[in-house]
C-alpha cells in the first residue's frame, strides 16, 4: 500500500498529544454546541450532576454526581417518557463518556443524532475522544506485530466515529496485507467518503489509489480499471497509476488500451519513479507477441494455393507462399523492433534516475539486441558486467553484445568465461531503506569439483553512483551442486542499489 503504514508514528505521537491536552482540560465543562435544550426538570438534573462532576476536585465527589446523574436520567427515559427527547440520550452519552463506557456512548449517541440530526458535529467531538486510544492501542499493536489486535482496536474505533479516513486507511491496509481484498476495499471506500474535507486531500487521495491497487492484485480487473480512471480523473499526472491502468489493460489483453498508457508514462518520464519506468519497460516486453509459425502458415498456404488453381507448378506455389511467410516475418520484425524501442525508452529513463539497477541493466541490454541496437546493447552488457560479473546471464549478455559487434574472439572468451565460473552469484532480494538496506544472495557452485574459498566485496550505491558502504563477505570452499546463502545488511542514507567484486 502507498503512503499508509509510514505515517503511523507521526499520527501515534499526534494522537498522543491529542489526549494530554484533553486530560489537562478535564475540569472545564462544556454545553452541547448545537440547540439542545433539556427539555424535563430530570434531565436538567442530569446536566447539573454532570457538570458538577467534571468540575470538582475530588474524586468521591466525582463519583457520586456520576451516579446521581445516571439515575436521573435513567428515570427521565423510564418513568417520565423522555424517550424521545434527544437531550436525554445526548447526556446520556455524555454520562458514559465520564466512565469510559464507549459502547454505552456509542448507543446513547446514535440515538441522540437520530432524534436531533443538528447535533452530529457536536457529537462527534466527544465520539472522537473515544475514538484516539483505540487508535493509539491499534498503531501500537501493529508497530509490534500484533495485526489481530490491531485490526480489533480500529475496528472498534471506526465504529465509535467515522469522521476522519485514518482509522479506516490503516484497517483497510492491515487488511490488505492479510489477503482480503473485499474487506481492503470495503474500508477503502469509507476512507475516501470520511476524507470529504479538504484538509484530508491527501488520504484521499491515497485511499482512492489504494482502492485501485487493491482491486488490481485481487485480478478484479473491471473494477480496477473503474478506480484507476476515477483516480486519474482527479490525478491525471500520476504516473504510477497510468502505469497500473497500462498494466490492468494488458493483463485484460486490450493491447491498444495498454500501449496508449504506457506511451504517456513515457511522456511524462520526469515526474515517473525509476522504479515505474522499469516495470513499463518489463509490461511492454511481456506484451510483445510470439513470432508468426510460419510452418504452419507455409503449409495452409500452399494448400490454398493447390485449391485454387491446379495448373500451377510446385515452384510456383512454393514462390507464392515464401513470400507470404517473408512478409509476415518482416511485418513481425517491424513492429517488435517498435515495441524493443519504447522498451529502451522507458529502461533509459530509469536508468537516469537509477543508473545501477542490475534487472533494468539486463533488460536494456536483451531489448538493444533485439531491436538491433548494437551500440547500446554493448554499452549496456559492459554496465551489467560491472554491477553482476559471477553470473552466466550477465556473461551471455555480454558475449552476445560482442557478437552483434562482429567480435567473434571476444564473444567466445565471454562465453567461456561463464562455462568456467568457479562460483555463481545471484542477487535475489535487495531492499533498500532510509537509512540502510538488506541484500540477499544466494552463491551456489555449477562445477563437479568444490569451488575454491573466496571474498565478495559489495559497495551499496547512492542514486548519483556513490559508494555509501562496503561490506566483505566472505565464502567457504562449496561442495559440487550446492549453494551458500547470505544476507548483508549495510548501514547508511541514501542506498539505492549495489554492485560487487571479487
Amino acid at each position: 500500500m502507498r503512503r499508509a503504514f509510514e505515517r503511523a508514528s507521526l499520527v501515534l505521537a499526534v494522537v498522543a498529544t491529542a489526549l494530554t491536552a484533553r486530560g489537562a482540560a478535564q475540569g472545564e465543562w462544556r454545553g452541547p454546541t448545537c440547540d439542545l435544550k433539556p427539555g424535563h426538570y430530570l434531565v436538567n438534573s442530569g446536566v447539573l450532576y454532570l457538570k458538577n462532576a467534571a468540575e470538582t476536585r475530588f474524586a468521591d465527589q466525582r463519583l457520586k454526581d456520576l451516579h446521581d446523574a445516571l439515575k436521573v436520567l435513567e428515570q427521565a427515559v423510564t418513568t417520565a417518557n423522555q424517550q424521545k427527547n434527544p437531550a436525554a440520550w445526548y447526556y446520556f452519552g455524555r454520562y458514559y463518556l465520564a466512565t469510559n463506557d464507549a459502547a454505552g456512548a456509542d448507543s446513547a449517541f446514535t440515538k441522540a443524532v437520530a432524534l436531533a440530526p443538528a447535533c452530529a458535529n457536536d457529537v462527534n467531538m466527544y465520539r472522537r475522544q473515544l475514538w484516539m486510544p483505540l487508535m493509539n492501542a491499534g498503531i501500537a499493536a501493529w508497530q509490534a506485530g500484533n495485526t489481530d489486535s490491531a485490526i480489533a482496536s480500529f475496528r472498534r474505533a471506526n465504529q465509535l466515529y467515522a469522521g476522519e479516513p485514518t482509522g479506516f486507511v490503516y484497517l483497510a491496509t492491515l487488511l490488505s496485507n492479510g489477503q482480503q481484498p473485499d474487506s481492503a476495499a470495503k474500508y477503502f471506500k469509507l476512507a475516501i467518503q470520511a476524507a470529504h474535507d479538504p484538509k484530508y486531500t491527501k488520504d484521499r487521495q491515497d485511499a482512492m489509489f489504494n482502492l485501485a491497487r487493491v482491486y488490481h492484485g485481487a485480478q478484479r480487473y473491471d473494477d480496477a480499471v473503474a478506480a484507476y480512471r476515477e483516480y486519474l480523473a482527479v490525478y491525471p499526472h500520476d504516473m504510477q497509476a497510468t502505469a497500473g491502468l497500462a498494466a490492468v489493460y494488458s493483463l485484460m489483453g486490450k493491447r491498444d488500451e495498454a500501449m496508449a498508457m504506457y506511451k504517456q508514462v513515457l511522456e511524462h518520464a520526469d515526474s515517473a519513479s525509476a522504479t515505474d519506468l522499469f516495470a513499463v519497460a518489463r509490461a511492454i516486453l511481456d506484451g510483445i507477441p510470439n513470432p508468426p509459425d510460419t510452418a504452419t502458415r507455409g503449409k495452409e498456404c500452399r494448400a490454398e494455393a493447390r485449391k485454387a488453381s491446379r495448373t500451377l507448378t510446385a515452384r510456383q506455389v512454393a514462390l507464392r507462399c515464401d513470400s507470404v511467410t517473408t512478409q509476415a516475418i518482416h511485418d513481425y520484425d517491424a513492429a517488435a523492433r517498435g515495441h524493443y524501442r519504447l522498451v529502451l525508452q522507458a529502461v533509459e529513463a530509469g536508468l537516469a534516475k537509477d543508473p545501477y539497477d542490475r534487472d533494468a541493466l539486463l533488460i536494456y541490454t536483451g531489448a538493444a539486441a533485439l531491436a538491433g541496437d548494437t551500440a547500446r546493447a554493448f554499452s549496456a552488457s559492459q554496465r551489467l558486467y560491472a554491477v553482476d560479473p559471477l553470473n552466466r546471464q550477465t556473461l551471455r549478455m555480454a558475449a552476445q553484445a560482442w557478437r552483434l559487434k562482429g567480435k567473434g574472439d571476444s564473444t567466445l572468451h565471454y562465453l567461456q568465461l561463464a562455462e568456467a565460473l568457479p562460483v555463481e552469484v545471484t542477487v535475489e532480494g535487495f531492499r533498500p531503506g532510509e537509512h540502510d538496506a538488506v541484500l540477499s544472495a544466494v552463491v551456489s557452485n555449477p562445477r563437479s569439483t568444490a569451488s575454491p574459498p573466496l571474498t565478495l566485496t559489495f559497495e551499496f550505491l547512492s542514486a548519483k553512483g556513490e559508494v555509501v558502504a562496503t561490506l566483505a563477505q566472505e565464502v567457504a570452499a562449496i561442495a559440487p551442486g550446492a549453494n551458500v546463502t547470505f544476507d548483508l545488511k549495510p548501514k547508511g542514507a541514501g542506498i539505492v542499489a549495489w554492485r560487487y567484486k571479487r
